[in-house]
């Protein structure tokens, strides 16, 4: 017999924090609670839950603190942080942080149970040199992208970025973040690099880039990789 996974809830609105309790009991997961961040963060150090559903706005230690103390503890559990609406440097503040994903309030239930679980999904990068998505393969030793039979040769960066998108899959991930990981710390880049290179390789993994179906636009934040 499995255990329920176990999801940890810091939130201080005490009737949001009970209704997503009482929704995520139901949906089969076992559920713990804290109502600021000190407690928050005892809870996660003492016994690392599958994943941490976080407020930005918290009593004693914010959302961003206790975000960034558990990446420095070393932890790698996912971070999903609920935002207000409409700010978009807190997002991209707690994103460059360590967390892995957002949503904004208010939010629908269906829409966040779905993103935990996408968020849960093994974090394993793929060991094998080929990794099939969609109607893709991709080549990590040949440097290609086969698209139903037909193989599209990707530049360097091209590589780099669809590597680093399949490494982290279903998570937010801001433009420092991919300008970190695929240009390193170059002074002579920017996030228009990101956008350039996105829409290159849209046109080649997309079946219509203008309707991506794996490289999705996050508006003022970057992107996010969604396998079906």
């Amino acid at each position: 017999m499995t255990h329920p996974q176990r999801i940890l809830i810091v939130e201080d609105d005490p009737t949001l924090l009970r209704g997503l309790s009482d929704n995520f009991q139901t949906a089969g997961f076992a559920v713990s609670t804290a109502t600021d961040g000190m407690s928050g963060l005892a809870q996660v150090l003492a016994e690392p839950p599958a994943l941490l559903l976080l407020d930005i706005m918290l009593p004693h230690l914010n959302g961003f603190d206790l975000c960034r103390r558990v990446r420095k503890a070393g932890l790698e559990i996912p971070i999903l942080m609920l935002t207000a609406k409409g700010q978009e440097e807190d997002i991209v503040r707690g994103l460059e942080l360590g967390a892995d994903d957002y949503m904004t309030k208010p939010f629908g239930i269906k829409e966040l149970l779905a993103r935990v679980q996408r968020l849960l999904r093994p974090r394993g990068r793929q060991s094998s040199e080929v990794i099939a998505f969609g109607d893709s393969q991709f080549n990590r030793e040949a440097r290609t992208l086969d698209r139903s039979g037909q193989t599209t040769s990707l530049t360097a960066k091209e590589f780099q970025l669809l590597e680093f998108f399949l490494s982290h899959p279903h998570r937010a991930l801001t433009r420092s973040n991919i300008l970190d990981a695929v240009w390193g710390r170059s002074l002579i880049v920017s996030t228009r690099s990101v956008d350039r290179c996105v829409a290159t390789l849209r046109a080649k993994l997309e079946r219509d880039p203008s309707h991506p179906e794996f490289i999705h636009t996050i508006r003022d934040v970057g992107y996010r990789f969604e396998l079906p």
